[in-house]
């Protein structure tokens, strides 16, 4: 798979991302890992926003990012998994 230019740039973490890491029980750490191995993406219904395809302790999980093309930046907006 060819990921888009923006796939490299920094992570940045939304308060609301840092808020659901609680919630969730995940860190950033494993947000990192769940994007280093992420195995597909597709426009999300914001526009401008993306949806990364990641697993989770072997169970599906949704990243939701926006690159912030200025800084050149990709701002993670949430994760959940899937049921």
């Amino acid at each position: 798979m060819e990921w888009p230019g923006w796939w490299d740039w920094e992570l940045d973490m939304s308060s609301h991302v840092k808020k659901r890491m609680i919630d969730r029980d995940f860190t950033e750490v494993d947000l990192r890992s769940m994007m280093h191995e992420a195995i597909g993406f597709r426009p999300d219904v914001v526009e401008g926003r993306w949806v990364i395809d990641a697993r989770r302790a072997g169970k599906p999980w949704e990243v939701i990012v926006e690159p912030n093309a200025p800084g050149e930046r990709l701002v993670v907006i949430t994760a959940y998994p899937l049921s």
